[in-house]
């Protein structure tokens, strides 16, 4: 059974990353980072949220190399919101395949799976699975076109470049859904957005830095080339994704999250080579108003929603809050606000 809310869907997405906790210097393992990836789902179910997602990364620093595997176990454990992959690196993995574990899915959960495919900003993926970088976005291209085609079809006919041939090849099972919902995740990418449109499936923007005012275009670029290629506007459906923390108060958001998101950027810039550290001062003005950072009380949490919504006409909003050695704890109270205090006053006004 879905969630049936009216107004934006509002939900979290987690990648499973497990950085030390700067203020202990010590991380948690893969088998403790699941766990609470699971209790977080099920306490997000329990609050009312829409949707929650589970990235893919295959690094011995991310616990969740398998996130049709551990949705699986969180529709076990839930039993409303939707269950999404955030992101599918769907160059590196073969279409029938992603399509008969989330087909699986949709059928272990009564009908609440959906996917996020992407080209995939980390490409460890590429050489682990045997495919090659230089055909990135060719391999991505055909691998969705494939899978619209599996999508729609219990039996089909391939001819491609980068697998073996099917005829009249049985795809099995089906979801319980009609179809999978589908959305194509965006990093900032014209082409990509025009994609998705072309296409007529959902586009998710991550939008983890900056003023937000800068990827109105893209959204634009989407809807127009939808409505070009013949897809009703009301099914061009726009999901935005990023960070954030809610605390009681402003000052507690900031004071609590701002080790936890510094830590984040510095241990990945130091995975690429890169020294990299952010100062309070700059931390803070990432959080203004127009700005993609999501911290602060849960009243300025729900207009800047209110705002973003406005910009953009988006009918879903994710946030990742589990970043950087973020404790449970922290994340659990941040949950419970983002759902008892700040979706109401969303849905309330993005519903009239």
């Amino acid at each position: 059974m879905q969630q049936e809310h009216s107004g934006i869907e509002i939900g979290l997405y987690t990648l499973g990353d497990m950085e030390p906790d700067p203020h202990t210097g010590k991380a948690i393992g893969a088998y403790q980072r699941t766990k609470e990836i699971i209790e977080a789902a099920k306490l997000a179910d329990e609050a009312g949220l829409d949707v929650f997602g589970v990235g893919e990364h295959h690094r011995l620093d991310y616990a969740t190399s398998a996130p049709p595997v551990v949705l699986a176990a969180i529709a076990q454990a839930t039993k409303r919101i939707k269950l999404t992959s955030a992101t599918t690196v769907l160059g590196t993995v073969d279409p029938i395949r992603l399509f008969e574990d989330f087909a699986t899915l949709d059928l272990l959960s009564d009908g609440r799976a959906e996917i996020i495919a992407g080209r995939g900003a980390f490409v460890e993926s590429f050489p682990l699975f045997g495919y090659d970088i230089n055909d990135y976005d060719t391999l991505f291209s055909e691998h969705l076109q494939l899978f619209l085609k599996l999508n729609e079809n219990e039996r089909i006919s391939w001819d491609g470049h980068f697998r073996s041939s099917l005829r009249n090849a049985e795809i099995a099972p089906r979801p319980l859904q009609k179809q999978l919902p589908l959305w194509v995740g965006v990093g900032g990418t014209p082409e990509s957005a025009a994609r998705a449109g072309r296409l007529g499936v959902g586009m998710t923007i991550a939008i983890l830095s900056g003023d937000q005012l800068r990827f109105k275009p893209l959204v634009d670029l989407y809807r127009e080339t939808g409505a070009e290629a013949g897809h009703p506007l009301e099914t061009l459906k726009v999901g935005i994704t990023g960070h954030g923390y809610i605390a009681k108060t402003a000052q507690q958001a900031l004071d609590e999250f701002y080790p936890y998101h510094s830590n984040y950027w510095s241990y990945l810039h130091r995975q690429r080579g890169m020294d990299f550290s952010l100062s309070r001062a700059d931390f803070e003005q990432m959080t203004a108003p127009e700005m993609a950072l999501f911290v602060g009380s849960p009243q300025q949490i729900a207009e800047k929603i209110l705002k973003q919504h406005e910009l953009f006409g988006n009918q879903r909003f994710m946030v990742q809050m589990d970043i950087g050695g973020l404790p449970y704890k922290k994340v659990a109270e941040s949950i419970e606000l983002l759902a008892a205090e700040v979706a109401p006053i969303v849905r309330k006004e993005t519903s009239k």
